[in-house]
């Protein structure tokens, strides 16, 4: 189902500055290209994108007009994981890669609710996400932001901020919400999320969602899914649509939680979610799964 949200949106930002003048943006950003994290913000209603995000977002619209809704029931699950690893499994730190920009419901906002004190690393290598999230976490001494990518786990784990914040002998949440999808087969996204399981001690858990192409069970959904595939690379030279077996792999060794690999809205639903299924609904899909502890006692 469309979202008439991201319509009225794009009108209201065609200018961002009076007089058709060249938009504002912080130094070291180019708003000539799209940008990932800005798409997305555009999808969700926000205000942090550019000319050329919004010119890419309606060419995704053309093909996915209920994309905002996939974007929507993207930021609901990562809702509801956090609330469940927070809340329930015991979970009191977070490490957040490829966060994106700031928005309604973040991380840190969702588990500190859930249980104060929690800390939250968020990691990206965006400026403009950067710039955001570190005013809004300048007074919030449980949080940081730092810039790195996730092709380099080990300088993501090393990274001063992170062990500053983070204690590494003691679970964390890992969450890769909507990132690994724009790794190309040859950057080995399974091995990237093993190797970042592999820094986290046992009862820690991994969280991801990721574009999903069901292929031939769902023969025109598995169509709809190549042509994204097709204007993700063609614009923003990035986005893989992978299979569920795929997609599967980067949980290797772990347990994986129930429902296990579903699309987004199907990981255990609340009252409070408003995203309402469309023809993406297939194509996104999530799951969590959890780094066994050893077992002790008689062999």
């Amino acid at each position: 189902m469309a979202d008439n949200r991201a319509d009225g949106a794009a009108d209201n930002r065609a200018d961002n500055v009076a007089g058709g003048e060249r938009e504002q943006a912080p130094r070291g950003v180019d708003t000539t290209k799209p940008n990932i994290s800005r798409v997305y913000d555009f999808m969700l209603g926000g205000k942090d994108n550019y000319e050329a995000d919004r010119r890419m977002a309606q060419l995704a619209l053309q093909i996915a007009p209920d994309a905002p809704e996939s974007a929507r029931a993207n930021r609901e699950f990562l809702g509801r994981v956090v609330r469940f690893l927070a809340a329930e499994a015991g979970i009191r730190q977070f490490l957040d890669i490829g966060s994106g920009l700031p928005t309604l419901g973040n991380v840190h906002e969702i588990a500190q609710s859930a249980a104060g004190g929690t800390r939250v690393v968020y990691v990206d290598n965006d400026p403009v996400v950067l710039v955001h999230g570190r005013a809004l976490l300048a007074v919030d001494e449980t949080t940081t932001v730092v810039k790195a990518d996730l092709r380099d786990p080990d300088a993501i784990v090393g990274h001063p901020e992170v062990r500053r914040l983070l204690d590494f002998s003691r679970p964390v949440g890992l969450l890769m919400f909507a990132i690994l999808h724009h790794l190309a087969d040859d950057e080995d996204p399974a091995g990237i999320a093993a190797r970042m399981m592999g820094h986290l001690p046992p009862g820690s858990y991994l969280a991801l969602s990721h574009f999903h192409n069901p292929g031939p069970a769902l023969p025109e959904v598995s169509k709809q899914a190549f042509t994204a595939e097709r204007i993700f690379n063609e614009t923003l030279g990035t986005g893989r649509w992978r299979t569920r077996e795929e997609i599967l792999a980067y949980f290797d060794g772990l347990e994986l939680l129930e429902p296990g690999l579903v699309p987004l809205p199907e990981w255990r639903p609340d009252s409070e979610d408003t995203a309402e299924p469309g023809i993406t609904y297939h194509t996104f899909v999530g799951a969590v799964a959890r780094k066994p502890v050893a077992q002790t006692g008689p062999v």
